[in-house]
């Protein structure tokens, strides 16, 4: 079954074909470097993060190029807010940018160029649209003649002649329509600036990606990718300029991530409900965020909440405590099998369903729900084994379920850990929450075990009950009770 992505241009699903064979090339636009990231970004990193592993595990080759948009109006605002360089403070939060994507496990890009050092490229390309009638120079800037261009609105669906009508755009004499867009910006007093052909200034945000793109990845190419807040204008210009300048399609296939709300609301610094990535990382796990980011497919709009945060904890809890469980396990022997047909078909055809999910435009969500279909089998059956001479069937498919079942997650970074660290790791953390010590836990057990034994099943009961309500379990056997910390 050949990868189905939902191409926005054309409003389907289409299958994926390379224009190289075995070879797909991406671009996917970055960030403006002016601030720290926020958990909207984080879902575009973590989706084309997924996407690019997935296509590499599927046998393709992936050329991934994402820019940074290191000079433009948001950084020069920002800049002289602050009294310091432009590129100063670019390149101040492209490093800050690295802490984060690092932190979450994000895989690095094959390229990453900045706009600053492609002057040269996004000069000549608006050369090419002004020699091709499709851009004029007015005053010290250059724009994009929209009127001449047949299909602009193709990709967001939207008509010019609507588009005008209910615009909201700022009265400019300077433009010969008011949807022409600009390409190049002339200086003013203070701002960075390059020489060109039509006096010094710097370039438009549209044009430094369709430069960028075409210079790593050819005039046409694969996948282009971004977020739905990015259909229009930016994919919408930066298709009209590149088609315009070569007469060549562009991107064969876009695709685009879906929103991210907090309580159902647009993210707003206004609204005070504006999270960034570091903020969500000083509370969870960076593989419990992609747990989260993954458990919607990735088109429909998701929304973040606290809740949605703590059952990611608990699922990825659930996955890697099944996973260390299962490397505690011992050979088996010829013991009876305690699994059913059923069950064990579901963990050899796991591989197969998980690339069907997959196949169909990304679906993580059905994927990850595969995932915990066989977690709940790989448990159903550790707890079904004997004491003693387990089937040394049933421990290699708990074994092989296991591999798998980490193979597949890792294609959206999770499950990366060693397990037992990960359970050792979490249990002492709880620990140190709970303000009780391990004296007075066992001083507690030794109460308990006295009252038991003086048959004061009140008494044995309250110390179990208080013990639990501090996150701390009893299991008490033929050696004795023994306890455990809550995940």
């Amino acid at each position: 079954m050949p990868i189905k992505i939902y191409n926005t241009l054309t409003r389907k699903k289409e299958p994926l074909q390379p224009i190289e064979e075995g070879h797909v090339k991406l671009y996917v636009c970055g960030i403006t470097s002016y601030d720290f990231c926020h958990i909207g970004h984080a879902r575009s990193f973590l989706v084309f993060d997924m996407i690019v592993r997935y296509l590499r595990y599927r046998g393709y080759k992936v050329t991934f190029v994402r820019n940074f948009t290191d000079i433009d109006d948001k950084i020069i605002k920002r800049a002289s807010e602050q009294n310091v360089d432009a590129r100063e403070l670019a390149d101040k939060f492209i490093e800050e940018f690295y802490t984060d994507t690092d932190r979450m496990g994000i895989l690095r890009p094959d390229l990453e160029p900045k706009a600053t050092e492609h002057i040269p490229e996004m000069i000549a390309l608006v050369q090419e649209l002004i020699g091709k009638g499709l851009a004029y120079q007015s005053g010290n800037d250059v724009y994009f003649r929209v009127d001449r261009f047949d299909h602009y609105g193709d990709l967001s669906g939207r008509k010019l002649e609507d588009m005008q009508a209910g615009a909201r755009v700022e009265v400019n004499e300077q433009k010969r329509h008011p949807m022409d867009f600009v390409l190049w910006k002339g200086s003013k007093p203070g701002e960075p600036k390059w020489a060109s052909p039509w006096g010094e200034g710097r370039p438009g945000w549209h044009i430094e990606c369709s430069a960028m793109s075409r210079k790593y990845l050819g005039e046409t190419f694969d996948i282009h990718g971004g977020g739905q807040d990015l259909v229009f204008p930016h994919h919408e210009n930066e298709m009209a300029q590149s088609v315009g300048a070569t007469g060549k399609p562009f991107a064969n296939l876009w695709i685009h991530h879906g929103f991210v709300t907090i309580r159902d609301e647009k993210m707003s610094k206004s609204l005070n409900n504006f999270l960034t990535i570091r903020e969500i990382l000083e509370q969870h796990q960076p593989e419990a965020l992609r747990l989260f980011i993954f458990s919607t497919q990735y088109r429909n709009p998701l929304d973040f909440s606290e809740a949605a945060m703590q059952d990611a904890e608990t699922g990825l809890d659930r996955m890697y405590d099944c996973l260390a469980r299962i490397a505690e396990l011992d050979n088996g022997g010829e013991g009876a099998s305690v699994v059913s047909d059923k069950d064990r078909e579901k963990v050899d055809s796991l591989r197969q369903r998980f690339e069907h999910a997959m196949d169909n435009d990304f679906n993580t969500a059905q994927a990850l729900g595969l995932l915990f279909d066989a977690i709940k089998v790989l448990n159903k059956t550790i707890q079904a084994l004997p004491p003693k001479k387990a089937a040394a069937t049933d421990i290699d498919l708990l074994r092989s379920g296991g591999t798998t079942v980490r193979e597949l997650a890792g294609i959206m970074g999770v499950l990366q850990q060693d397990p037992r660290e990960y359970i050792r790791s979490k249990k002492q953390r709880r620990l140190e929450d709970i303000d009780l010590t391990v004296d007075e836990i066992e001083k507690m057990i030794q109460d308990r075990t006295r009252a038991r034994a003086e048959k004061d099943w009140a008494t044995s009961d309250a110390i179990r009950d208080r013990l639990l309500q501090h996150g701390i379990e009893l299991q008490d056997g033929a050696d004795g009770t023994t306890w455990d910390v809550r995940l």
